[in-house]
């Protein structure tokens, strides 16, 4: 199996497990209006297209190759991702049945500020960000650069919906102190963006 196979088959078996996972959730208390979501979600999808090379009449020919990388470094990256991987699922793990695949609020929902919510407040978005840069730089392709590009600014207006409603849900004061204790995604990184 080369690096390249490993790494699609890591997140292929992530995508998968995650989607079966979603049986251990909460239903949901409230959420936002549709309306509001139709732009992250288009946008996530949109770049998963263009990072794992499904958009149609492109051939690996004309994906724009910046670079190539030897093998082992190619396995190198391919262990940040699975560790990019590895972090969302804890984050998930940590988080619950609270936790969602849509902007919503659960009964009971509380600030989870432990664990990986300690050192970046959206931690699942992080791992993921941590995974598919990972995967594109192994890849050296320009259209895998673009589609995590795309794929991360659909994570940071997700991110973004998220913190809105959460703090009217959970009360601005509450919410606020967490932002300015826990950096948003990277961390080390600006704490109220």
């Amino acid at each position: 199996m080369s690096p390249h196979q490993a790494a699609f088959a890591a997140f292929a078996i992530w995508v998968l497990s995650w989607f079966a996972a979603s049986r251990w959730a909460d239903p949901p208390a409230n959420r936002p209006a549709e309306s509001e979501e139709w732009l992250y979600r288009a946008l996530t999808f949109a770049g998963a297209a263009l990072a794992f090379g499904v958009v149609p009449k492109l051939s690996d020919e004309s994906r724009f190759q910046l670079w190539e990388f030897d093998r082992a470094t190619k396995w190198v990256l391919f262990g940040v991702e699975v560790a990019g991987l590895l972090f969302t699922w804890w984050a998930r793990l940590h988080l619950g049945r609270l936790w969602s695949s849509g902007v919503t609020r659960k009964v009971d929902h509380r600030i989870i500020d432990t664990g990986p919510y300690g050192i970046v407040r959206h931690p699942i978005y992080s791992g993921l960000i941590v995974a598919l840069v990972a995967i594109a730089v192994q890849d050296g392709s320009l259209l895998t650069f673009a589609g995590v590009g795309v794929m991360t600014l659909g994570f940071f207006i997700k991110a973004r919906l998220e913190e809105k409603f959460l703090r009217e849900q959970l009360g601005a004061e509450a919410y606020d102190s967490y932002r300015r204790r826990v950096p948003m995604l990277m961390p080390f990184g600006p704490k109220s963006a």
